[in-house]
This record gives C-alpha cells, sequence and structure tokens, in this order.
C-alpha cells in the first residue's frame, strides 16, 4: 500500500485544532458580558451606545485566557485602554474617511493608517500584552472612523472600556466552579477551607490561579523525575519548563498569599534543577523519588501541611541534590524563609529596544503596510462599511495567531461560514430580541473557538454582523466576505514581500540570538562557582530560568517560521539545530550546577562536554 504523503506544514497547521476541555468558567462569562450590556442598552433606547459597549467586551473576551485572576487586570485591561484611546483618535480621523472627501482626505487617512500600523506593529515585539495592546489599538482606530455612530469620541472611548471592564470584572469577581479534588485524596471543601484560611478575608478563590499554576510547576518536576533514563525525558524538560513560565507569569500582588505562593514557588527552583540533573544523566531512579514532588503538589493546591516525605535515596549527586531541595522545599511550606528570587521586570530602554529591533521593525512594517494598503483600498472602492478592510487585515497580519498562509486561508474560510449562518438566521430571529440572543450566544462560544482561527472567526463574524445589524444597518454577509478576501489578499502580498536590508527573518534571529546571549550568562556564572567566590544559587536559579524562558522562546518562534511558506521558511534555516544545541548546552550546565553543590568544584568531564557543545555552537 503506498504511503500518504504529509501535507506542507502551513496547510497543515491549517487544519490542525488544539484540544482542551471546555472552558466553562470563560464560557459563563462570555454570556455574561456582550449579550446583557447590549440588551441595557436596547432597552435603554439607545443601541448604539450597546454596540460599542459590547465591541469592548467581545474584544476583551478575545484575550480572556485561562490563568490568574489577578493578572487579568493587566492581561486585558491593557488592551482595553490602548482599544480606548484607538477610538478617540480614530473618531478624530472619520472627517477624513468615506466619500465625498476627495483625494486629499484620502491620502490623510491612508498616511495616518500607514504610520499608526507602523508603530503598533513594532510595540507589539515588546510582550503578548503589548502585542494584544497594539492590534486592539489598531482595529479600535478603524472602527472609530468608519463606523457611523453619533458619539463623541470621548463617549465612544468610555462605552468600549466600559464594556472590558464589565467582562475583568466578570474574571475577577466570579468564584471558580466546583472545587476539585486535590490528588492527595483530601476533599474539594477542604481544599477551599484551606484557602479561606489561608487568605484570612475569605478572598482565597481570587488565587486559585496562581495556586494551580505552582502546583503544577510541582507536578512537572514529579513527571521529569519518572522519566529520568527514558525517552520522553526531553518532552518532560520542556514542559517543566513551560510550568515555570506560567507560574512566574502569574505570580504577582504583595498580599500574604502571594508572599507564600511565591516562596512556595522559589522552593520549586532546586527542585527543578535536580530534576534536570537526574534526566540529563540518563539512569533511571527509584520510584518514591517522584512521591515527594507530588505530596507538594497536593499541599500547594489545598494549604494543607505537606505530611511526611518518601525516604531519601542519596546513591548521586542528582539525588542528593533532590533530597536536599525536598527538605528545603517542606520548611518554606512550614513557614519557612527562603531566598528572594529576582524578578524579570522590563524598563522602558528595554522596551524601547525590543521595539525598535530587527523583530520590532520587521513586523512594524508589515502591519504599517497592510493597515495602510487595506484602508486606500478600501477608500477607493468605498464600500459600506469601508472599516473592515483595514480590521481585518490587523487581525490577519497578527503572527500570535499563526503563521501567514495558514492564518489567511482560516480567516477566509471562517468567515464565509459565519457569514452565511448569519444570513440563515438573520432572516428567521426576531429583531432585535433575536440578535440580542445571538450576540449572547457568541460570546459564550468565543472560549470554545479559540481552539481553531476558522471557529473563533466564524463565530466573531456572527457577532459584529448581528451588532451592525442591531445598530441599524442592513444584513451584510455578503460584504464581509468580500472585504474579508480582499484584507486576505492584501495580508498575503505585504507578508511576503522582500524586506528592506536583512530583515526577513529577523524576529527568528532576534529570539535566537537572546537565547544564545541568556545561556551564556548561565554558564559564566556556573563555571565561577568553584574559582573561590562564594556561590549565589539565587543569581544562578534566576539565569536557568532565563536561559530556558528564552529558549522556549526560540523554539516557538522556529516552529511558527517552518510553517510558513517555503519563500518565508526558508530564511529561518538553521535556527532549530541552534535551539537544539542550545538546550543541550543548558541541561549539561544544570547537570553540571548540581555537581558543583555536591563537591565544591566542576567536574573535568562536564567542563569538557561544555567547551565540546560551546565549539560546536560557535562553528
Amino acid at each position: 500500500m503506498p504511503r500518504r504523503r504529509p501535507l506542507p506544514p502551513w496547510l497543515g497547521h491549517a487544519l490542525r485544532a488544539q484540544r482542551a476541555p471546555v472552558p466553562w468558567p470563560a464560557v459563563l462569562r462570555g454570556a455574561l458580558a456582550a449579550g446583557p450590556l447590549l440588551l441595557a442598552a436596547v432597552l435603554a433606547g439607545n443601541p448604539s451606545s450597546g454596540v460599542l459597549l459590547a465591541l469592548g467586551a467581545m474584544l476583551a473576551g478575545v484575550n480572556d485566557r485561562p490563568g490568574p485572576r489577578l493578572a487579568a487586570l493587566t492581561r486585558l485591561g491593557g488592551p482595553a485602554l490602548a482599544g480606548g484611546a484607538g477610538m478617540v483618535v480614530g473618531t478624530a480621523l472619520s472627517p477624513f474617511a468615506g466619500e465625498g472627501g476627495g483625494f486629499g482626505h484620502g491620502v490623510v487617512i491612508v498616511t495616518a493608517f500607514a504610520v499608526l500600523g507602523l508603530l503598533g506593529g513594532a510595540v507589539s515585539a515588546v510582550g503578548p500584552v503589548a502585542s494584544a495592546a497594539g492590534t486592539q489599538v489598531l482595529v479600535t482606530v478603524a472602527i472609530g472612523a468608519g463606523m457611523p455612530l453619533p458619539e463623541a469620541g470621548w463617549q465612544r472611548a468610555l462605552l468600549f472600556v466600559g464594556g472590558a471592564a464589565w467582562l475583568i470584572v466578570l474574571r475577577v469577581a466570579l468564584p471558580s466552579p466546583a472545587a476539585r479534588t486535590a490528588r492527595d485524596g483530601r476533599t474539594a471543601r477542604a481544599a477551599r477551607a484551606a484557602r479561606i484560611k489561608g487568605s484570612g478575608r475569605g478572598l482565597g478563590y481570587l488565587y486559585d490561579g496562581e495556586r494551580f499554576a505552582v502546583a503544577a510547576v510541582y507536578d512537572a518536576v514529579a513527571r521529569l523525575v519518572e522519566a529520568a533514563g527514558r525517552t520522553d525525558s526531553r518532552a518532560r524538560r520542556a514542559a517543566l519548563t513551560a510550568a515555570l513560565d506560567q507560574a512566574q507569569d502569574a505570580l504577582r500582588g504583595g498580599g500574604a498569599a502571594a508572599r507564600r505562593l511565591r516562596a512556595q514557588y522559589v522552593a520549586a527552583l532546586p527542585l527543578a534543577e535536580a530534576a534536570t540533573a537526574l534526566a540529563w544523566a540518563g539512569k533511571t531512579v527509584p520510584e518514591r523519588a517522584a512521591e515527594g514532588p507530588r505530596r507538594l503538589a497536593a499541599a500547594v493546591r489545598t494549604g494543607a501541611a505537606v505530611g511526611p516525605l518518601p525516604a531519601p535515596t542519596r546513591c548521586d549527586a542528582g539525588l542528593r541534590a533532590l533530597d536536599e531541595a525536598l527538605l528545603r522545599a517542606a520548611e518554606v511550606f512550614d513557614g519557612g524563609r527562603v531566598p528572594d528570587q529576582p524578578r524579570r521586570r522590563n524598563s522602558p530602554t528595554t522596551v524601547l529596544r525590543k521595539a525598535a529591533g530587527p523583530g520590532g521593525r520587521e513586523y512594524g512594517i508589515r502591519v504599517g503596510l497592510s493597515f495602510g494598503a487595506s484602508a486606500a483600498v478600501a477608500q477607493a472602492l468605498h464600500p459600506l462599511h469601508w472599516y473592515w478592510l483595514p480590521a481585518t487585515a490587523v487581525f490577519l497580519v497578527k503572527p500570535d495567531l499563526g503563521p501567514l498562509a495558514s492564518r489567511a486561508l482560516c480567516r477566509a474560510a471562517g468567515t464565509v461560514a459565519g457569514a452565511a449562518a448569519f444570513a440563515g438566521l438573520a432572516a428567521l430571529l426576531p429583531r432585535p430580541a433575536g440578535l440580542v440572543v445571538l450576540v449572547a450566544l457568541c460570546g459564550a462560544l468565543i472560549p470554545v473557538a479559540t481552539r481553531h482561527f476558522a471557529a473563533q472567526t466564524a463565530v466573531v463574524t456572527v457577532l459584529v454582523l448581528s451588532l451592525v445589524m442591531v445598530g441599524g444597518e442592513p444584513q451584510a454577509s455578503a460584504g464581509r466576505i468580500t472585504e474579508t478576501l480582499l484584507a486576505c489578499a492584501i495580508v498575503l502580498v505585504a507578508g511576503h514581500l522582500p524586506g528592506p536590508g536583512d530583515h526577513r527573518g529577523g524576529g527568528v534571529r532576534v529570539r535566537v540570538a537572546v537565547a544564545r546571549e541568556a545561556a551564556h550568562a548561565y554558564v559564566r556564572h556556573v563555571l565561577s562557582e568553584d574559582t573561590g567566590r562564594p556561590q549565589d544559587r539565587a543569581r544562578r536559579w534566576a539565569l536557568r530560568r532565563e536561559a530556558y524562558r528564552t529558549l522556549a522562546q526560540a523554539r516557538a518562534a522556529v516552529d511558527l517560521a517552518a510553517a510558513e511558506l517555503p519563500v518565508v521558511a526558508r530564511h529561518s534555516d538553521g535556527a532549530r539545530r541552534v535551539t537544539v544545541v542550545l538546550e543541550r548546552l543548558v541541561d549539561t550546565t544544570t547537570a553540571c550546577a548540581v555537581q558543583v553543590d555536591d563537591t565544591g568544584r566542576v567536574p573535568r568531564q562536564c567542563a569538557e562536554r561544555i567547551d565540546g557543545i560551546l565549539a560546536e555552537l560557535a562553528a
């Protein structure tokens, strides 16, 4: 039987969907956000205000992801404030948009959109929150400039931010659904009681996300210890890195509960170091070695005492380090002190450097070109909803959503499906009641639809067309399809044009260069620990965290680039090999650090292996 040829990476990515349980809390928030706000405004006789409120809630819902509640204040609030500012700017530009303005007005709109796109795209390179804010400000600029609404610019901004704020209130205030039973057999009631006791004010549920993130770190340590000597140890180590990254991002605030969770997170760092050294050694370890981290994970979830730890197995340096780290962690859980963990902070200089660097410049140019060109085409064609074209182009050019060809294909398919579904529903549903129900239903479906970009596009299309009709405009499914296809064509052309100088693939090169620098800093620190200097383990843990974190970001960037069309993917050839070598370097250095703790010096074998990997990396 002939073997089936694999699909091209860009097409395989377009057909791949994430698998995850239904996020019922997010579904509930989505149902209670845009729909009720729109209903209240319609009942008050002011549907245009309801449209703006619902838009704010919808765009905040697109950014709503599982995770800590308090982190949502930044993750959702920052983009919402940027969107409000975009509404003001877009409304100020609205006199220059639409028919009747002449060539001069069209030049103003196109130039303004291109410049704003350049700035918004460059800022998006700073980080995930900045990326969401940069995208949202551009989308609201287009909406503010093109959507015919009676409100002034400041009123539009307040209503938009108010809609997002309502979703944030739901995100922070609603308690978790039925609590889960802890893995050590304690009941959910005991876990809730422990959380309330630990919080002191009955608000322990506010830290559920942080608590589960820290517990996931200990679980990942246990799984990596179990995988020592097996072929899946590399994947388990990557999973541990992801868990540490998520917990590090989740922990914020200065309350007693936050400080306790931060101490428990810091106590996991030497455990992660020892587990990585055991996996690097490639030898199987006793089954009971993983039991200690699992008990610590259960204690984090429930807030209860750790209980007795398994008997130590101290036959080599890795197991001795694991046992010592378990004892230190148990002391922390009982109220002991731990060294402070240096925090990652982005200074204004660092932010500007990222935005003005090769990755920021490359992405800014693509966004500015796409945003400006789509505005020019829209101004030339004068469609009824001309702002749809640039707003769609902004989402399409966003690399967070996958490779360019994949997201263009998914966007086109999702828009056609959503517009066709709305055309049928709009002919059957009563107005405006049926449309309000449709908005509420789509809001509830967005968290589920985020598993696939085409599904998310279909749901958002139905929601947007419903809002347009509630605002008093006619059914516009055909226009939505036409303008989306135009946006896809514009972004595909802009995304595959040769960049100025050697900027193509700059984002990947920047990520790999940052990972290389972080790995070298970690190696230098570990190799200097036997030169008579006092050991600074907190500094070493921070350098190791930064090395693994930047390495994970580099691998993600390489994987994304590899799934582009060949004309783009070829610019990142060789980057994957560099990340593999860097991963070996950081793993070997971690094993060396454990040996330094055990013997007080760098073993000759480790030093030689590190020198060999550095030579391979230099080549």
